[in-house]
């Protein structure tokens, strides 16, 4: 069944749209912000039936079909256009000799190419045959429109779309129309709560946190960042003991552990460092928050996460356990108010309209089930989640904590090479001692400290 949102003409960009459409005028020509998945499938597959759940996992995607358009006095509205809903393109690459070789380069190229939010579809969707029993399904968008719990969401409702089409049974709920979470954006941000959080972020940022600031259209995307990538696995146990131990999720714990070894590590411009009246190192930790929960964008593909400014002080001397308590603690507090845009923060803060704060260092803890297709196996790969400030740590698994990953990667006209080597081997070190059963007592400063540069 296919479900015609049309939400009307000339509605306004959100301020998170916003934020993306300035740095499409500020890089003509550049390939920015595409985020772009890959899942590959092998075993018994039902390609007709996988064709249609796409189609009718597209179909049900509003976002997909949005078109920008410019208004007399400048400004860019966005409705929706059915003509700009991508069709789903079929390639055979079957008898290729290398076919899967073959399917990533074209993949590639597709995410390298720059894409006119103005004159061009927002979005691509490909079915790539390799095999009988292979295939590759490309969905590639904009992070004007899709974020990467959208890429999931739409991911998991195509699997159950799929398992639908092959055996009879009750149709899931479909996906949720985006306007229904414009709606909802614009009634909290017409009601109290909206008040009473710009109250707590003025608060946050009277303190000496300090985060560097960006002019918009300055940035210098680096061609190639610098990036390590490594699993974790080996963690796993102490983690979950870790986090039955002191009640704090390991998703977490995770994140707070890696914002202590940011706080005693990183020197360069992608942290700014000030003492508090307690002695502590004070630093800016940035976080993506998914800004779903209780709201209808659960069940809605659009761009909604938020990233807000989390102030993760401590002194190298002082032990590990009260140092995750007390963070712990201000991390439950920041996600009180953490629907409050940090565009709207960068303006009550005093930011121009050609400002923005610099997102980095930045901690993504990624724990989402991937889509699990019905009788297949499935390998997810991550073209492409849009360029980064900075140094950026992301750990990824599913919601049990299996297939921990960790990858860091940093702009190299920021991090030196001998630097950033230097990071990716005390950063692994330092979780596995912080997860060690007697590490609670021990003075935080002093985990991995063999590894950590002078």
């Amino acid at each position: 069944m296919t479900h015609h949102h049309d939400f009307g003409y000339g509605q306004p960009l959100t301020l998170a749209q916003l934020d993306f459409w300035e740095e499409f005028t500020a890089h003509p020509g550049e390939a920015v912000s595409t985020v772009a998945h890959a899942l590959e499938l092998r075993g018994p597959l039902d390609e007709v039936a996988l064709a249609q759940a796409i189609r009718q996992t597209i179909a049900e995607t509003d976002v997909l079909s949005l078109r920008f358009a410019l208004g007399p006095d400048g400004v860019p509205h966005q409705l929706a256009d059915p003509s700009r809903r991508p069709e789903l393109r079929l390639l055979d690459l079957s008898q290729h000799a290398h076919a899967r070789d073959r399917a990533m380069a074209l993949m590639q190229a597709d995410v390298a190419a720059p894409l006119d939010l103005l004159h061009q579809p927002l979005a691509a969707q490909w079915l790539v045959r390799l095999g009988p029993e292979h295939v590759i399904w490309h969905h590639r968008g904009h992070h004007i429109v899709l974020d990467g719990y959208a890429m999931g969401l739409i991911e998991r409702r195509c699997a159950e779309a799929y398992a639908e089409a092959r055996v009879e049974q009750p149709p899931s709920p479909p996906l949720g129309r985006f306007n229904a979470y414009l709606q909802e954006e614009a009634a909290y941000r017409a009601g109290p709560r909206h008040a009473a959080d710009a109250l707590h972020w003025a608060e946050v940022l009277s303190a000496p946190l300090a985060p560097g600031v960006l002019a918009k259209g300055s940035e210098d995307y680096p061609i190639s960042a610098l990036r390590h990538a490594c699993p974790l696995d080996a963690l796993r146990p102490a983690l979950l003991a870790r986090a039955a131990e002191t009640g704090i999720g390991w998703p977490d714990m995770l994140t707070l552990l890696c914002s202590a070894w940011a706080v005693l590590n990183l020197r360069d411009r992608s942290a700014v460092r000030v003492h508090d009246s307690q002695g502590r190192i004070s630093m800016p930790i940035w976080l993506p928050y998914m800004s779903r929960m209780g709201s209808v964008a659960i069940r809605v593909p659009a761009l909604v996460v938020n990233i807000l400014p989390f102030d993760a002080s401590l002194s190298a001397s002082e032990a590990l356990g009260p140092v995750l308590t007390r963070l712990a603690g201000r991390l439950r507090k920041l996600r009180r108010h953490g629907r409050y845009r940090i565009e709207q923060i960068g303006a009550d803060h005093g930011l121009t309209s050609r400002e923005r704060f610099f997102f980095s260092p930045l901690i993504n803890v990624l724990p989402f089930d991937a889509a699990a297709f019905d009788g297949l196996r499935m390998q997810r790969h991550v073209l492409s989640n849009g360029p980064g400030d900075g140094f950026n740590i992301t750990i990824r698994a599913d919601s049990q904590a299996q297939g921990l990953d960790l990858c860091i990667e940093a702009d190299p006209s920021l991090t030196p090479a001998a630097d950033f080597a230097r990071h990716a081997a005390s950063l692994p070190a330092f979780l596995a001692e912080a997860l060690a059963p007697d590490a609670a007592s021990r003075p935080v400063g002093a985990l991995g400290a063999a590894l950590l540069p002078a």
